[in-house]
């Protein structure tokens, strides 16, 4: 019997992620299949998303999100409603609603966020903003746009993203116009926040068993 020869990694500290997030998977996923989406994700936030600090660390994380997405698309279970928030550059709007619905839905909503080309980090402002409102997200980054994330969502909320906006059918799609928040002074940023705000008050109301 043949073995399939170790991954070529781009980064050798990759293969205890493979192996943490093989065992979480373990008769659900190949290792193989788990290995291909961690090198792809460090692939992608590397070149499209300009990430350079703490790289290998959010591979991983991107790499369980896209796991299970792709784990409830394959047998999708009941109970949460997912939200994808869709942005440019995943560093503003997109980051600035998924902090707000997912603090004030918790658990009855899967929330997540991605960019079409995503910024190599979060703008300050937006981080303070949503600081100022009591959510902390020192741990958020942009992400780039995945299938397996989109594919997942239930609703897909697009803010300014255009023609490279996701288009899945059967899905539920939302599109907020909300001014960008990139490079303007941070009071038109909380009135932005506000605004994003609004809306999810009224998504809330709307989400089935949120």
């Amino acid at each position: 019997m043949s073995v399939s020869p170790p991954p070529a990694w781009p980064d050798e500290r990759l293969s205890a992620g493979a192996a943490r997030l093989a065992g979480r998977h373990q008769g659900r996923f190949s290792v193989e299949t788990v290995q291909q989406l961690l090198t792809d994700s460090y692939a992608l936030l590397a070149e499209n998303a300009r990430v350079r600090t703490h790289l290998v660390v959010l591979a991983e994380r991107l790499t369980a999100e896209r796991l299970d997405a792709l784990a409830h698309t394959q047998a999708p279970a009941k109970g949460a409603v997912r939200v994808l928030f869709v942005c440019g550059h995943n560093a503003g709007r997109s980051q600035m609603a998924a902090a707000l619905l997912a603090h004030r839905a918790g658990e009855r909503v899967i929330v997540s966020s991605a960019g079409t080309d995503p910024a190599a980090e979060v703008e300050p402002h937006v981080a303070q903003v949503l600081l100022e409102s009591g959510l902390a997200i020192a741990d958020a980054y942009p992400k780039p746009l995945t299938s397996e994330v989109v594919e997942a969502a239930d609703f897909v909320v697009t803010m300014g993203c255009g023609d490279a906006c996701p288009v899945v059918p059967g899905r539920h799609y939302l599109d907020w116009s909300v001014a960008d928040p990139d490079g303007v002074p941070i009071g038109v940023v909380r009135t932005i926040r506000d605004d994003i705000d609004a809306r999810i008050t009224d998504l809330l109301s709307t989400l089935p068993g949120a």
